[in-house]
C-alpha cells in the first residue's frame, strides 16, 4: 500500500490563500470613499446588470469584488439577516459591525474547511452615520478576518498601488464631486504607471447620503447625474490649466519688458546684474 501524500497544514492554508488572492486580484477595482455628506462606492464596472455595489439595509450598503455568484450569495445571506434582525428587534439594532461579525464567520468556516474551495471574493460593508466621525467601513478578505478602515479603501485588481494613491490624497472634508474624482484618478491608474481614461458607462457609483430625509441612505449615482459630475471635476482641471498657461504667458511678458528696460544701462554696471538675474527667475 503507499504512503498517502502528506502537506502540512500551514502549507494547505497558505496555498488556499495564494488562490483566493489571485481570484480576487483578476476581479476590477472597487474604492470606497468617506466625504462630506456620507460615503461613496466607485467600482468599474461596464455591465448594468451585475452589480458589484448594493444595499443592505437603511444605512448599510455593500461593495465586493471576485465571483461574482459567490459573493452575490453573500449579499442575498446579509440582506435576510438584516431584515430578520430588524424585524424581530428594532431598525437601529441592524449596524455594519454585527453584518461584518456575520460575514467573517461564514467566510472563515468556508476558508478552512477542506471540503470546498475557498471564496474568491473581498467585500467592502460600510454604514453611515449622523456625522461623519459616526461613519463605518469594515473591509473582510477571504479569510474571513476583518480591517476597520478610515478614510479610504481599495479592494480587487491593483488595490495596493490604489490605496497608496488614495491615502496620499484624501482628505477630509471633500465634496461627492471631489471624492469622485479622486476615486476616478486612482482606477484610472495601471499597473505600469500610466493611466486610463474611464467614462460614465464603465463605472458603477452609489453613495449612502446621511443628508436625505428619508430612512434609506443608499442611492445610485447613473446617467446625467454621473456625467455632470464627471465632466465638473474634467472642466475645473481645464480651467486650472488654462489659468496655469496665462499665469506662464504674464511672467513671460514681464520678463520681456525687464529686458527691454534694461538695455543701454551696461555703463552703470546695472544692465549686467540685472540680465544675469532675468534668467533665473
Amino acid at each position: 500500500m503507499s504512503t498517502p501524500f502528506y502537506v502540512s497544514p500551514q502549507q494547505a492554508m497558505a496555498d488556499r490563500a495564494e488562490y483566493a488572492r489571485k481570484g480576487i486580484a483578476r476581479g476590477r477595482s472597487v474604492v470606497v470613499l468617506q466625504y462630506t455628506d456620507g460615503v461613496v462606492f466607485v467600482a468599474e464596472n461596464p455591465s448594468r446588470a451585475l452589480h458589484k455595489v448594493s444595499e443592505i439595509y437603511d444605512r448599510i450598503a455593500f461593495a465586493a469584488v471576485g465571483k461574482y455568484n459567490e459573493f452575490e450569495n453573500l449579499r442575498i445571506g446579509g440582506v435576510r439577516y438584516a431584515d430578520l434582525r430588524g424585524y424581530t428587534y428594532d431598525r437601529e439594532d441592524v449596524t455594519a459591525r454585527g453584518l461584518a461579525n456575520v460575514y467573517a464567520q461564514t467566510l472563515g468556516t468556508i476558508f478552512s474547511s477542506a471540503a470546498e474551495k475557498p471564496y474568491e471574493v473581498e467585500l467592502i460593508v460600510a454604514e453611515v452615520g449622523s456625522a461623519p466621525e459616526d461613519d463605518q467601513i469594515y473591509r473582510l478578505p477571504h479569510d474571513g478576518s476583518i480591517v476597520d478602515e478610515h478614510g479610504s479603501v481599495a479592494v480587487g485588481g491593483n488595490a495596493d498601488q490604489i490605496s497608496s494613491y488614495l491615502d496620499q490624497r484624501h482628505r477630509d472634508g471633500m465634496t461627492l464631486a471631489e471624492a469622485l474624482k479622486l476615486a476616478v484618478e486612482s482606477l484610472s491608474r495601471d499597473t505600469n504607471g500610466g493611466e486610463r481614461t474611464l467614462t460614465a458607462e464603465q463605472l458603477e457609483v452609489a453613495t449612502l447620503d446621511r443628508t436625505r430625509p428619508q430612512q434609506r441612505k443608499f442611492k445610485r449615482i447613473l446617467g446625467r447625474q454621473l456625467s455632470r459630475l464627471l465632466d465638473e471635476h474634467a472642466t475645473a482641471d481645464a480651467g486650472d490649466a488654462a489659468d496655469a498657461d496665462a499665469d506662464e504667458d504674464t511672467g513671460a511678458g514681464e520678463a520681456g519688458a525687464s529686458d527691454k528696460s534694461t538695455k543701454g544701462k551696461g555703463a552703470t554696471g546695472k544692465g549686467d546684474s540685472e540680465g544675469e538675474s532675468g534668467p533665473l527667475l
